[in-house]
């Protein structure tokens, strides 16, 4: 009797969910945005309690971040096409850690993942060569938009998947120093984030500034278009208004000192500047393009306004800036998405959801 009794009771309880294995391969550079989502997802699948393995472009710093997560790297050089040690190293580190599932981040990290007894799949936040992905049994896209795309390119669909990106929880942070920018005490502060390209368009940024007398604009990031905004500043007459002081690892500071971030971009996929800045409640102004229309309800949790319009963006932003309840509410509606939505632990179920229920075809 009590020996029925005992089996029962271990009939009853909840078995032990088997981690998933899940190899992550991605061959980025040492910045971007991609890149920064694929630690933080490593990351958060590992401390989730899924097995996982990054194999990574050889990166010191990468490397170190994820071995202090608790990772274990296998770094490659993923040089060019017909670099064959880089081949056999992501054929052997896979065949080793045996994954259910290996996620291969943008194009070339997909062009060296050969299939295997795991599912491929192929990560996408733009609108790459899908040439490079032909091996993958799966799609995933950062965005609706995207993944419709991926289909019109004659992907089955019911063989995409829309998975967005989660970012770092940035309320509460100290402001960053403004007299340490060059903004004066009282002045009105607009942030830009981003590698200073053609297409993120800060040069419309620049452009708004004379239509914005004595607000200052901060633009965090470098690239090749600096020497063409420092050209531009000066002949808009804004120079002096107009900070570019490089990359920055004080972004939650940043947002913390600006009274509006601004998106300005000509071609921007997602936008997790949008997400970042909705986490730290700040009011947020952007072209209607790519991933910021997806994301933002104009007039509701964001304002967005034309691309490439000079005056309808310094026009968007004068209106946040002159209705302190107006740009409250547009803060508190973007932060509320973000905790809904894009934060790190609902974004993490549904990539969770995911890897444990794809298959193969």
């Amino acid at each position: 009797m009590l020996l029925r009794r005992r089996d029962a009771l271990r009939s009853c309880r909840p078995l032990r969910r088997v981690p998933l294995s899940i190899a992550q391969v991605i061959a980025g550079a040492q910045t971007g945005g991609a890149e920064l989502f694929y630690e933080r997802l490593c990351i958060a699948l590992h401390r989730a309690g899924e097995r996982v393995l990054p194999v990574i472009r050889r990166d010191g710093a990468r490397a170190g971040r994820l071995r202090a997560a608790g990772l274990e790297p296998v770094q490659l050089a993923f040089a060019n096409p017909v670099d064959f040690t880089t081949r056999r190293g992501v054929v052997g580190a896979l065949r080793g850690f045996d994954p259910r599932v290996a996620v291969a981040w943008m194009g070339r990290a997909a062009s060296f993942t050969p299939r295997g007894d795991w599912i491929l799949c192929g990560r996408l936040g733009g609108y790459y060569d899908l040439d490079n992905f032909r091996r993958c049994q799966h799609l995933i896209a950062n965005t609706h938009g995207l993944a419709a795309w991926i289909a019109g390119q004659g992907w089955p669909a019911r063989h995409v998947s829309t998975l967005p990106n989660f970012v770092d929880d940035m309320a509460g942070a100290a402001p960053a120093d403004r007299a340490a920018l060059g903004v004066p005490p009282g002045a009105k502060l607009l942030l830009g984030l981003g590698r200073l390209h053609a297409n993120k368009a800060f040069d419309v940024l620049i452009r708004a500034l004379p239509r914005l007398p004595g607000v200052f604009a901060v633009i965090a990031g470098e690239g090749p278009e600096r020497p063409a905004l420092e050209r531009l500043a000066r002949s808009e007459g804004v120079a002096d208004r107009v900070r570019l002081p490089g990359w920055r690892c004080d972004v939650a500071q940043l947002l913390a000192a600006a009274d509006v971030f601004v998106c300005p971009s000509r071609q921007e996929p997602l936008g997790n500047m949008v997400i970042e800045a909705w986490s730290a409640g700040r009011p947020v102004v952007a072209a209607a393009v790519g991933g910021p229309a997806e994301l933002i309800a104009d007039a509701e949790s964001g304002r967005l306004v034309p691309a490439e319009d000079p005056a309808a963006l310094a026009d968007a932003i004068a209106v946040v800036l002159q209705d302190s309840h107006a740009a409250a509410g547009l803060a508190a509606a973007g932060r509320k998405r973000f905790e809904t939505e894009f934060a790190e632990a609902p974004v993490l179920a549904r990539w969770r959801g995911f890897l444990g229920t794809v298959e193969k075809f």
